[in-house]
């Protein structure tokens, strides 16, 4: 790589790492440290769900998708727009009754300690697992498009992300993730518009030739559960899928918390949806311009898996715009993991620890939260390194693992959302059937993936509600509340 790419690149990771840490500096306590003292405006807020979401695979795969097919995967951002509303409209007022720091408190008030312990941990086993492969798939990247090996394109994105997020917290967090949106979607608009401009015949033979190919076919009604990209996997599983990841996980529920108001953050919430979709629409038209241009320009080697748009940044990009696009990975890559270390910190002090020590001290929680933010960092790394030796059908497998969990957790609010009966014993029933039915449905079935958050959450609900017929009912002296500073 040209130095004046890397010396970009350089001065990207540097600026984000000292300007997160001075946007945070002036937070105080834990609520400033996980919240941002709730202070932080709606259009922020958005703009960090939709970085949050964003990762490296979908800055480099989203392409990949509408070259080797169409614009069918559209459909699973319509059904995410559903699934945000119905987190807005069920979920999202439980988390503003009271002063809460994390989405498993709610199931500590409703259902008992055990409960939320479970959530809890499950959350940061597969955080820290998915989130780990997510930084070596991106140091992967990183390797092939800068030249740097990949143990030290770990230990820098790694370091760089836990200074920032270790000194920063949930506001250097949410505030570099605007930075970072506003970098990678620059970086995909100019390699876009590169790309346009190296087809033949630019914008207009794009729009011909990419609709006589029927590659802006957006629609599929084929009623078919093997199919990940059909209308009705995308707007039921879509829809359901959301509703786990958006109203059920940590890393999300606690950019909801530090908005201003519930009104605000359902207003975030809803907008976030509206511009995945957008920004979907955008990744998937690089890809049909990825596929123009090398029927152009066929390459001189054979392209790796969902290796179009990295191949095409890494050999046909100029000095300088090169730079600015590897940046934008980074960008994706690192708003994702800043968010993962803040939320599993948070989980782990408020979740596990603070219920076994109700006398620590503010200072004490402090001190022990960010440290714990550097060492969920750490294991991040631990399993990136650990990755190097795997093949990509194993990393693929273990991402599989971490994605269908939230579905899971997901059935548990269901059930303390709409009964009253269900006590702590039926719930953890619920959720050992639930684990046990997406478990073979990802691994026994040809099921698509989509599908996953449908089976655990309703074998959650379902189980757990007959199991309240056998089992004693809830009680509302049974469950521990976590004590709140």
């Amino acid at each position: 790589m040209n130095p004046v790419d890397l010396g970009i690149i350089v001065a990207y990771i540097v600026g984000c790492t000292l300007l997160g840490s001075w946007l945070g500096s002036s937070a105080k306590g834990l609520k400033g440290y996980f919240l941002g003292e709730s202070n932080i405006p709606a259009w922020a807020v958005m703009i960090s769900i939709v970085a949050t979401e964003t990762s490296t695979a979908t800055f480099l795969s989203v392409p990949s998708i509408a070259y080797k097919g169409d614009f069918r995967f559209l459909q699973l951002a319509i059904g995410y727009l559903f699934g945000r509303l119905v987190v807005s409209t069920v979920l999202l007022p439980m988390y503003f009754k009271g002063e809460i720091y994390t989405a498993y408190e709610v199931l500590d008030q409703r259902f008992g300690g055990a409960t939320k312990t479970l959530a809890a941990v499950l959350f940061l086993v597969t955080r820290t697992l998915g989130d780990g492969l997510r930084l070596f798939l991106a140091a992967v990247v990183m390797r092939d498009l800068s030249g740097w090996d990949l143990p030290a394109s770990i230990v820098v994105m790694g370091t760089a992300t836990i200074i920032y997020t270790y000194l920063g917290g949930m506001k250097g967090v949410i505030w570099t993730d605007v930075i970072q949106f506003f970098i990678y979607m620059a970086g995909a608009l100019v390699a876009l518009w590169i790309l346009v401009h190296r087809i033949d015949g630019g914008w207009e033979a794009l729009v011909s030739r990419g609709a006589a190919a029927g590659k802006f076919r957006m629609f599929d009604f084929t009623f078919d559960l093997t199919l990940p990209y059909s209308f009705w996997a995308g707007a039921v599983g879509g829809m359901i899928l959301n509703t786990a990841t958006h109203g059920a996980d940590q890393i999300m529920v606690q950019r909801y918390l530090s908005a201003r108001s519930e009104r605000q953050a359902a207003g975030a919430l809803m907008a976030s949806g509206l511009v995945v979709f957008a920004q979907f629409a955008l990744f998937l038209l690089i890809g049909v311009a990825l596929w123009a241009f090398y029927q152009d320009h066929p390459p001189a080697l054979p392209l790796g898996r969902d290796g179009e748009f990295s191949s095409f940044i890494a050999h046909e990009l100029p000095t300088g715009i090169l730079g600015l696009v590897v940046a934008a990975i980074f960008s994706a890559a690192m708003s994702t993991l800043s968010s993962s270390l803040n939320a599993s910190a948070s989980a782990t002090i408020n979740d596990l620890y603070r219920p076994l020590h109700p006398g620590a001290s503010e200072a004490h929680l402090l001190r022990l939260s960010k440290a714990m933010t550097a060492a969920w960092g750490l294991a991040q790394m631990g399993v990136a390194f650990g990755a190097i030796g795997l093949n990509d059908n194993v990393v693929s497998l273990a991402l599989k693992i971490a994605s269908f969990v939230t579905g899971i957790i997901l059935g548990l609010f269901l059930l303390g959302v709409w009964t009253t009966r269900v006590g702590q014993a039926s719930a953890l029933v619920g959720f050992v059937a639930g684990l046990a039915a997406v478990s073979y449905a990802a691994f026994g079935t040809a099921l698509a993936w989509p599908w996953y958050a449908l089976v655990g959450s309703s074998t959650v609900v379902l189980v757990g509600l007959a199991a309240s017929y056998v089992l004693p009912p809830w009680s509302p002296t049974a469950a521990s509340s976590t004590p709140k500073s």
